[in-house]
């Protein structure tokens, strides 16, 4: 029988390479009647059994964590499988007791006295927390409660910002196929570099890369969440032809092979050395894909393989934007679609300011003492222009965030720029132009690649200053201006 493969993720935690997911656990009770816990931990266990001992599942799938605990429960301290799961709170004030009651809960869930790999999920970096949360769980991991922290669905500039800023981050799950590749680019060099592994989902977009969609018409309704959701990634990246260019040649490989295409999907995942593991879901008692999962390390793609598939991408659009980014901005490839509505009721850390003798102008400050001392706001809103003062990568009122990284500083103040100008009424879109003084000019690349990846759509103005020393432990400050639009 072929061994399966694995990982070493962290110190003491081998995983397997291929991991079971149980995200469709929340499609299965979404009706409202959950699963019988001890039924649909039989279908679990029985992957443990056959080898596959690692686990993934998140707070909000439904009953995920409860049967995991069954079959945890089951095995004991000893070789009992690993359970992943993840933290994903309402963005907010992350205080050491907040997080605390959300990494607790997971071990009373799981019935374990530490989570093996907590990941965190934020929906919107504007809301500078997130940083909070991340060292409030090293701090826990410190104490024990979590044996390794991972994050999911951040991109290479916050996944960077999160260990420039001190978090031992070892892994970031992210959307990654042959139709959604953009893991291969920026994420996968700061995940070498950095040396976090990636752990891969959707590497079967939902099912549609097996055979049962080859050669068929385009289907007019999905029934459930994870088709809905993929095939919005199937229209972004050109449309039912161009997917089925990807089908056709994944086809020829897996008959190539004596394998199926759902095998040649993810072993194109699992070649890439940056990938960790890859992420396949179960539908329990439903559908069993252990047998077809332990082919995938029976072969291997070749040159020829890797040809033909890269012809088949060269008929394809990229997916817009990098990893993540289909939670946080246009076009919103989640199950749901749009979800501005759930974004835009995401608090602000900032609160617009009317300004008694000056009627037509707005303020924001961002709690700074030198805001106080020197007698200025973090921006200014006078008719439709929209001032930002210059910023720094100040978290809180005084703690300066990736000493020394001016890249990843420079992605933390943009972040906070963004999040003064949008309670002004004005969004990035709007911003003619930037100002960037750095303390040192060899930073010149790494803040302008940070600045380029929030605003190279949009080109603002731009200015970049050599300017020495700057006050405080420093590495770059920006200032920037917005223009509203009319409508």
């Amino acid at each position: 029988m072929t061994p399966i493969e694995t990982c070493a993720l962290a110190p003491g935690l081998d995983i397997t390479r291929v991991l079971t997911g149980l995200w469709q656990v929340a499609d299965m009770e979404k009706d409202g009647t959950p699963l019988d816990l001890d039924a649909a931990a039989d279908h679990l266990d029985a992957y443990a059994k056959a080898g596959f001992t690692t686990f993934d599942m998140a707070d909000h799938y439904g009953s995920a964590e409860l049967i995991a605990g069954r079959v945890l429960a089951r095995h004991g301290k000893g070789a009992r499988p690993l359970a992943f799961t993840k933290w994903c709170p309402e963005p907010g004030p992350m205080t050491p007791a907040i997080v605390r009651d959300g990494v607790e809960e997971r071990c009373r869930r799981l019935g374990v006295e530490r989570v093996d790999l907590l990941q965190f999920h934020w929906w919107t970096f504007e809301h500078p927390a997130w940083l909070d949360a991340l060292h409030e769980m090293k701090a826990l991991a410190e104490e024990g409660l979590i044996g390794a922290i991972g994050v999911t669905n951040f991109d290479a500039a916050h996944l960077a910002l999160a260990i420039a800023d001190g978090i031992p981050v070892v892994s970031n799950q992210v959307s990654f196929s042959l139709l959604d590749r953009r893991a291969a680019g920026p994420l996968a060099q700061v995940a070498a570099e950095r040396g976090v592994k990636l752990l891969a989902y959707g590497t079967l977009a939902g099912g549609f890369l097996s055979e049962r969609w080859l050669g068929t018409a385009e289907p007019e309704t999905i029934g459930d969440w994870s088709g809905m959701k993929y095939r919005r990634f199937i229209e972004a990246a050109g449309g039912w032809r161009a997917y089925q260019g990807i089908l056709s040649a994944a086809a020829e490989i897996a008959r190539k092979h004596g394998v199926s295409i759902s095998n040649v999907a993810t072993r194109w995942v699992l070649e890439h050395p940056f990938v960790g593991g890859v992420i396949i879901g179960a539908r329990l008692g439903e559908r069993d894909h252990r047998d077809d999962n332990r082919r995938l390390f029976a072969f291997a793609l070749d040159g020829e393989d890797h040809a033909r598939l890269a012809a088949a991408f060269a008929a394809t659009r990229p997916i817009p934007g990098d990893c993540g980014d289909e939670y946080r901005r246009p076009p919103y490839l989640t199950a749901s679609g749009d979800l501005s509505h759930h974004l835009s009721q995401v608090p602000s850390v900032f609160t617009a300011e009317p300004m008694a003798a000056r009627p037509e102008r707005a303020r924001v400050g961002s709690g700074s003492e030198w805001e106080a001392i020197a007698g200025y706001s973090r921006a200014v809103k006078v008719g439709e222009r929209v001032l930002v003062s210059g910023t720094t990568a100040t978290h809180g009122s005084d703690r300066v965030v990736a000493p020394g990284d001016a890249g990843a500083q420079t992605t933390y103040i943009l972040d906070k720029i963004l999040g003064a100008i949008r309670a002004l009424g004005a969004a990035p879109e709007d911003v003619v132009r930037t100002r960037c003084y750095l303390a040192d000019p060899a930073d010149v690349e790494a803040v302008s690649r940070a600045h380029g990846a929030v605003f190279g759509a949009i080109r603002p103005a731009n200015t970049l200053f050599a300017a020495g020393a700057l006050i405080g432990d420093y590495a770059v400050e920006i200032e920037a201006e917005a223009v509203i639009r009319a409508d």
